[in-house]
């Protein structure tokens, strides 16, 4: 039953990662898709730029709005309040493809590092300073955190245009470099700290993780059937105890701790 049930999260994170960017031939072109579907937000984090992409990042949408003359984007923190009080963080446990991304990255055999809390709270000031404050105050009204940090966009989209259109090669600089070595730093630590990324530096995450605890898909505790065997608490990736924490911003609600219980304390 927990081998089935970690399958069909699998399943379904693949399912969303292709319906997300159906465009992978994309990849050897270069080209990107610029249909009316980019005009809508996927759940989770996936670059506009993305060659394979068909529609926007939530977390850019809401910067390039807020650049745009210091506007308000209504459409895009509405939608992220919706999903975030529907889905919580379960979004970034099986819809959002880069989440996917670090997962796989956590396969690869190494030593795992348990991740002290305090880095935690890094994704929040990323959310306030780099998608909320400086896209608005600058000058130019740049998306500062897709053009200074996100390693997302490096990955599925920087790099693979880079590949495919010398004219871009002659133009990298100082910036680009800051980039990959953002890149290189997240899937080092990806490999190291299961979802690095999400739990440290993801401001789609951090705003999900203020609904968790209100959202319609939750993680419930019922004390007066749990024994207290610590079987949760051992096999949770995310280093939560859910006996006490099924409420976390951080619970991604992959269910691992669900079908694991032997007393049926904890449900989704």
């Amino acid at each position: 039953m927990y081998r089935a049930g970690l399958m069909k999260r699998r399943l379904i994170q693949l399912a969303a990662m292709i319906l997300t960017n159906p465009y992978a031939a994309n990849f050897l072109s270069g080209k990107l898709y610029r249909g009316d579907l980019k005009n809508f937000c996927a759940p989770g984090l996936n670059c506009w730029s993305c060659p394979a992409a068909t529609l926007s990042c939530p977390i850019g949408a809401l910067q390039a709005v807020g650049g745009a003359g210091g506007k308000f984007s209504f459409y895009a923190a509405g939608f992220i309040i919706l999903i975030g009080l529907l889905l919580g963080r379960a979004v970034c446990g099986f819809l959002c493809p880069f989440g996917f991304i670090q997962e796989l990255l956590n396969k690869i055999p190494s030593p795992k590092i348990n991740l002290p809390r305090k880095f935690l709270r890094v994704k929040y000031f990323l959310l306030i300073i780099f998608v909320l404050i400086l896209p608005v105050v600058t000058k130019f009204g740049e998306p500062a955190f897709c053009e200074y940090i996100c390693p997302a966009g490096t990955l599925e989209a920087g790099l693979p245009l880079i590949a495919t259109h010398e004219e871009f090669r002659h133009v990298l600089g100082k910036l680009f470099a800051l980039k990959i070595f953002i890149l290189v730093v997240v899937i080092g630590g990806c490999v190291l700290v299961h979802r690095f990324f999400c739990r440290v530096m993801c401001p789609l995450g951090a705003i999900y993780g203020l609904l968790n605890k209100y959202s319609f898909y939750r993680l419930t505790c019922a004390a007066d059937k749990c024994i207290g065997c610590g079987r949760c608490k051992k096999i949770c990736p995310l280093e939560l105890d859910p006996t006490k924490e099924f409420d976390s911003a951080e619970c991604v609600r992959c269910g691992k701790c669900v079908k694991l219980c032997p007393a049926n304390a904890l449900k989704l």
